[in-house]
């Protein structure tokens, strides 16, 4: 294991050392709430002198992503940051990134999409980018944030991937609140990512490439799309293996599904973010009470891990599936739509209960978790039948 340091810091400022131990050659980015602290932290390391980056102030998150996709292409280690609609504004680029097959690495401060205005947690930013060709990993804790954006940097760049990769973490639970996070040493950190090589930059002269270019009808297009689809598919096994070494070098476990209780599990919640640790405390409650309640964490958004999780709620009588956006005349929110796609070939057709919970940051009271455990209990004996979906705790 390396060496490690225990701080008492914000997600932000640990996502900001975290860039700084990976050596971006260049960041762009424009400030937004709640994300602004990780870039003004990364600005301040780099007028320091502790990172040489080539920190690009722009005009506004569209001109962020155009300026990362320009220095990727060029053969850059690139890096930025945003949140809510600075990623709506980045729509285009996003597309253009993952197209281009350019290994970005970016920070979303998970925050809710106005109108009306709003600056708090909600994952309707990210989930209206979930097909976009980005890998996106989400975190519980600024623990889990530093550690994810240094896995995204070796996930991006492995050739087998070469697509730009989400790192998200929840608006002001996780970017602002002090945590205890444990951080490698720069050395370790190096290392770990290494040195970035890429294959087809536009300023290598002796092998020269064209990025972007025209592909209309009868061209490749349709090809590319498949490429990427390929590049994601194999993103899994590369995902693996990346957290299987950091969990070694940093003695924490990673799992693109993470759970607690799931062994003998008769009702399970399935969620992402840091609602997770709400979850997982109302499960302990219910276990000393001796209901058999488990929770099932989602760290991987995409790829979607339909196997781990089925694999994962097996055997289970019931699931709920909390999800912090919607999904608008759609059956359920996003994470359910998948959920339940990825139970529908299970031998046995698992009954799956849809809540939309926490919008717009409001508040996730333990006791609206114990509610959805206690709809699930009434499921899994007969007594009751998942209809819909449920605004829990809307008023």
């Amino acid at each position: 294991m390396a060496t490690q340091k225990t701080v008492s810091a914000t997600g932000n400022a640990v996502v900001a050392d975290a860039m700084r131990q990976c050596k971006p050659d260049v960041m762009a980015a424009y400030p937004i709430t709640p994300q602004t602290t990780i870039v003004e932290e990364f600005a301040g390391f780099v007028a320091k002198g502790r990172v040489h980056t080539e920190y690009v102030t722009v005009e506004s998150e569209h001109s962020a992503m155009s300026a990362c996709v320009g220095a990727s292409a060029a053969g850059a280690r690139v890096m930025t940051a945003t949140s809510s609609q600075g990623l709506a504004l980045m729509w285009e680029e996003l597309h253009v990134a993952s197209g281009m097959r350019l290994p970005i690495v970016m920070a979303n401060a998970n925050r809710a999409l106005s109108a009306p205005i709003n600056i708090h947690c909600d994952h309707g930013d990210a989930m209206g980018a979930r097909d976009a060709g980005w890998v996106m990993l989400f975190a519980e804790t600024a623990q889990e944030a530093y550690d994810n954006t240094i896995m995204a940097t070796r996930i991006a760049e492995n050739p087998a991937v070469l697509l730009p990769v989400m790192s998200c973490l929840d608006g002001f639970i996780t970017t602002h609140s002090i945590d205890r996070v444990d951080v490698l040493d720069d050395e370790s950190v190096a290392e770990f990512v290494g040195e970035y090589a890429p294959q087809n930059a536009l300023l290598d002269i002796d092998q020269p490439v064209t990025h972007g270019a025209f592909a209309g009808l009868g061209g490749p297009f349709f090809e590319f799309k498949r490429a990427q689809r390929d590049a994601m598919e194999r993103s899994r096994e590369v995902i693996s293996s990346v957290g299987a070494e950091y969990s070694e070098l940093s003695g924490r476990p990673f799992g693109a599904v993470e759970s607690w209780g799931m062994e003998d599990a008769d009702v399970a919640i399935v969620v992402i973010g840091s609602t997770a640790g709400n979850v997982r405390h109302v499960a302990r409650q219910l276990r000393a009470e001796g209901v058999k309640a488990g929770i099932v964490k989602v760290r991987v958004f995409r790829p979607f891990p339909y196997a781990e999780l089925a694999a994962a709620l097996s055997g289970v009588k019931a699931v709920a599936v909390l999800d912090r956006a919607e999904s608008f005349g759609a059956e359920g929110g996003p994470l359910f739509l998948e959920v339940r796609s990825a139970l529908y070939d299970a031998e046995t057709r698992v009954p799956v209960a849809g809540y939309i919970y926490g919008l717009g940051g409001s508040d996730v009271r333990l006791e609206l978790i114990e509610r959805v455990y206690s709809d699930l209990s009434d499921i899994a004996a007969g007594t009751a039948q998942p209809g819909g979906f449920v605004y829990l705790g809307a008023r």
